[in-house]
């Protein structure tokens, strides 16, 4: 009755656009599709998952949700296209500008599998995950000073995931410093890799074995890691995202995303 229920929700299946989703069991699929931009995230993707995240809340059949990225690479971060000129949506708090992600929006497990580059603030849903696994080719990088941007709101989320030290060497050192998969499950930043035709299979199992338990005990469980690490940076998420903000005034917020888009060096202002 449960798969029955959530099937009848058409809102909840998308087979085209920038995003694609489809309901398998009692799982949620959903896949990031701009493959020709590396999956960069643009202001159409991000409202389209807001968007789903809201239906997904309201089904009563869903036991997981398992997000993955189209083509080669799983996330490349904020479009650069994007970033190089003013924003037409910016959130108030950190909270409104990440309504993209999943788990703050809806009460299910989030199992990300990352299935290639992972870049930016494609960092976000590794850190928002429940259960972060990965393909033997992925990568993982902080690009954000390489492109004159600030980088404030990931490394948050992610020192509670991961290792003091290769945080700060992938903030301060951004595309000098990648991770391949297997330094990033050292290092905490996932917690499984494996190879990449059987990237899904594995999420898929690992949705079902959630599943199989009680949806309510599941449900609170999630809600006291939740809300402890939610409490530990709420404070300091805000203040990072207005440090993002006031930044974006600066020359070098601009030009390197301009450079990038020229492919070539970035001429920073001094400070």
């Amino acid at each position: 009755m449960a798969d029955t229920d959530v099937r009848a929700e058409p809102a909840l299946e998308r087979s085209d656009g920038v995003l694609l989703s489809e309901v398998i069991g009692a799982t949620l699929v959903v896949t990031l599709n701009r493959p020709r931009r590396a999956n960069a995230l643009d202001d159409e993707l991000m409202d389209a998952l807001a968007g789903l995240w809201e239906q997904a809340a309201r089904s009563t059949g869903l036991r997981a949700i398992v997000l993955t990225g189209a083509g080669n690479a799983f996330c490349a971060g904020a479009d650069a296209g994007m970033l190089a000129q003013p924003r037409a949506k910016v959130g108030d708090t950190a909270a409104d500008e990440l309504d993209f992600l999943p788990g703050p929006r809806v009460e299910l497990p989030i199992i990300v599998a990352v299935n290639g580059a992972c870049a930016g603030g494609g960092l976000h849903f590794v850190a928002d995950a429940d259960v972060c696994i990965a393909s033997s080719s992925a990568r993982f990088v902080d690009p954000h000073v390489s492109v004159g941007q600030v980088s404030a709101l990931e490394p948050l989320q992610l020192r509670l995931r991961m290792r003091a030290d290769v945080l700060r060497r992938m903030v301060l050192l951004g595309r000098h410093e990648v991770l391949d998969a297997d330094a990033a499950e050292r290092a905490g930043l996932v917690s499984e890799v494996v190879a990449p035709e059987v990237l899904l299979e594995r999420a898929m199992q690992l949705a079902e074995a959630v599943g199989a338990n009680s949806p309510e005990a599941v449900r609170l469980s999630r809600r006291v890691l939740r809300t402890f690490e939610d409490r530990l940076i709420a404070t300091d998420l805000d203040l990072g995202w207005e440090l993002i903000r006031r930044h974006r005034a600066h020359p070098d917020a601009t030009e390197g995303p301009a450079a990038f888009l020229a492919k070539r060096d970035p001429e920073w202002v001094a400070r």
